[in-house]
């Protein structure tokens, strides 16, 4: 006679999880990453959590979270962070505010600027599978008359190691293309079969990935002297005290002068005082104040 688990079994279907055990699950996740996993993506987070519990061979979520808690090499942590995010992007999505960078943001920060000895530094976060930090490139090289003139360094980051592995791989398909036109496409991509395109050797080399968790201050800490950040749809995952947390070190990883760009749902008013709002004709952005 089988006695009871906290992983409950259902006849014909995958055993399901106890609601207490989820909830400690949750709670731990959002003290790792900031990130708040909401109740109305349970059948999500259950087939996430069922997967991992299954590739470990742990009998339990409980028995799961101790391994997760106290393994050495954090390798199982980072596994379960690249299982709970979600990836979905394209190439140059929302580019009114890439038209916004080259025509306006761009052009402040480098009369700030000796292009003789200054660097301008743009962060993607989180950069996902690649397209966003790629398109923010293509921009720059296609529409920013100064580019010539600056060493511009763009660093692209994520909390996920397997989107980090395919943006430095660069091979996208039609899905991720579909707003690339075929000059864009001819110029910076090479095809690779059925359909699949990679971007050239040159323009991938010039964007520097790299893990960086937003909830880590060590790992922000490194971040300094950024002059625009590209941060969409990542604060919509966090609840008030994580987006507050994290507009505080955006604010410390910025120059004085510096943008931050958030997606079209999400506002810095709303989250912390320290940014002005600045109205451009292609977007609204937000500024670290110059003193």
């Amino acid at each position: 006679m089988a006695t009871s688990s906290p992983l409950r079994a259902n006849q014909g279907a995958e055993p399901a999880l106890v609601v207490e055990d989820v909830i400690a699950f949750c709670d731990f996740f959002y003290r790792k990453t900031g990130i708040s996993l909401d109740a109305s993506r349970r059948y999500f987070i259950d087939k996430r959590l069922q997967e991992r519990i299954a590739a470990t061979g742990c009998a339990s979520l409980r028995e799961y979270l101790s391994l997760v808690k106290f393994e050495h090499d954090g390798a199982e942590m980072q596994a379960l962070i690249n299982a709970m995010t979600v990836n979905e992007t394209y190439f140059f999505r929302e580019d009114y505010q890439l038209d916004c960078l080259t025509r306006h943001m761009l052009n402040e920060i480098a009369d700030r600027k000796d292009p003789r000895r200054d660097r301008i530094r743009i962060w993607s976060i989180p950069c996902s599978t690649g397209e966003e930090p790629y398109s923010i490139a293509i921009a720059v090289l296609e529409n920013w008359s100064r580019a010539s003139d600056f060493d511009i360094e763009i660093i692209a980051s994520d909390i996920d190691s397997r989107a980090l592995a395919e943006a430095r791989e660069g091979i996208y398909g039609a899905r991720s293309m579909h707003r690339v036109t075929p000059r864009i496409r001819d110029g910076y991509f090479r095809p690779v079969g059925d359909d699949r395109w990679q971007v050239i050797a040159d323009l991938r080399e010039s964007v520097d990935f790299g893990l960086i968790n937003v909830s880590d201050p060590l790992a922000m800490a490194r971040m300094r002297r950024i002059d625009v950040i590209f941060c969409r749809n990542l604060l919509i995952y966090f609840d008030d005290l994580s987006r507050r947390r994290a507009a505080d070190l955006f604010y410390d990883a910025l120059n004085p002068g510096g943008f931050i760009a958030l997606g079209h749902s999400e506002s810095m008013s709303r989250v912390s005082a320290l940014f002005s709002p600045r109205k451009f004709p292609e977007a609204l952005v937000h500024q670290r104040p110059l003193p």
